[in-house]
């Protein structure tokens, strides 16, 4: 398979988080994955330094935004997707997994969002199904659900890249954990079963990486070298032996910093609530409703 998309990658330290703009070199045509908007816990508040940096790099280039990608309503990042169709590339259609629908069911309890807030996915300009295909100008897309890790996680197979969200790591990262409203460890592994089924040559495209063991932060790697050494989920590694490692794990790590406000809005597709009275906008803290009380 040629490869025709020419993707660029952008690194949000913060939340060590990968956005990428991914172009068809003929048209001109991209799409943004996973854009970041800028949060500071401890002020409240937000901007758009970050993804300011993507809107530059299309002007350079002169590209023309078809699509704007989440791989799943991130937990520990805040989604700039909103920002950047409402002020920069209206015509450009932000999508999401269908699976949104039941994450929303799932968070608008916990928020306590009231029955107003739709849960039907309709805050985005489209839900992708599973195996659904579109384009990017001339580039091939399909879209693989791939829930677990949370129940809308999905990839895209965008020629022979393939952007997996926070399905896989980097090979010495490993996997995402599995412990949130709607994840399962079982079926995490079967959504890797069904990536790792695909040409050892496709181009993985991670959406964090930590820097294990203090290397260098990287975004790329092969579906050949995730298969011979991920340190979770390798080649000879069982359904069983994976749910036991992956519980064990997730059974010692504390929830994310920004799980709160992070989910809030990106259940939203990344807009920020609504202004009150006062004309501020707020957003809300479920006061021990998570994590190990006293």
């Amino acid at each position: 398979m040629p490869t025709n998309a020419v993707i660029t990658p952008f690194f949000h330290a913060p939340s060590s988080t990968w956005s990428y703009v991914v172009r068809d070199p003929d048209s001109l045509a991209a799409a943004v994955i996973d854009a970041v908007l800028d949060f500071d816990p401890s002020a409240a508040r937000t901007s758009t330094t970050s993804a300011q940096a993507l809107v530059d790099h299309v002007a350079r280039e002169g590209l023309d935004v078809r699509w704007l990608l989440e791989t799943h309503a991130h937990a520990d990042h805040l989604s700039a997707a909103h920002w950047l169709k409402s002020t920069h590339w209206p015509e450009a259609r932000l999508a999401i997994g269908s699976g949104i629908r039941s994450v929303q069911k799932t968070f608008r309890p916990i928020f306590n969002l009231g029955e107003h807030f739709p849960v039907d996915g309709s805050q985005f300009d489209h839900l992708f199904e599973d195996n659904e295909t579109f384009r990017i100008g001339a580039l091939q897309a399909r879209v693989i659900a791939v829930p677990g890790h949370t129940s809308d996680s999905c990839a895209y197979l965008i020629d022979d890249a393939l952007f997996v969200g926070d399905s896989l790591f980097m090979p010495d990262g490993g996997t995402a954990r599995c412990d949130f409203p709607g994840g399962d460890a079982a079926t995490l592994y079967r959504s890797i079963q069904r990536l790792y089924a695909l040409p050892d040559t496709t181009r993985v495209f991670v959406c964090h990486d930590y820097g294990p063991n203090g290397r260098a932060v990287a975004c790329e790697t092969t579906l050949a070298e995730q298969k011979r050494a991920n340190i979770h989920v390798r080649d000879g590694v069982s359904e069983a032996e994976f749910v036991a490692m992956r519980k064990a794990r997730d059974a010692t790590l504390a929830m994310p910093a920004l799980l709160l406000p992070a989910v809030q809005v990106n259940l939203r597709a990344g807009a920020l609530p609504e202004p009150e009275s006062n004309g501020v906008r707020y957003l809300k803290l479920p006061l021990d409703q998570f994590g190990k009380g006293d």
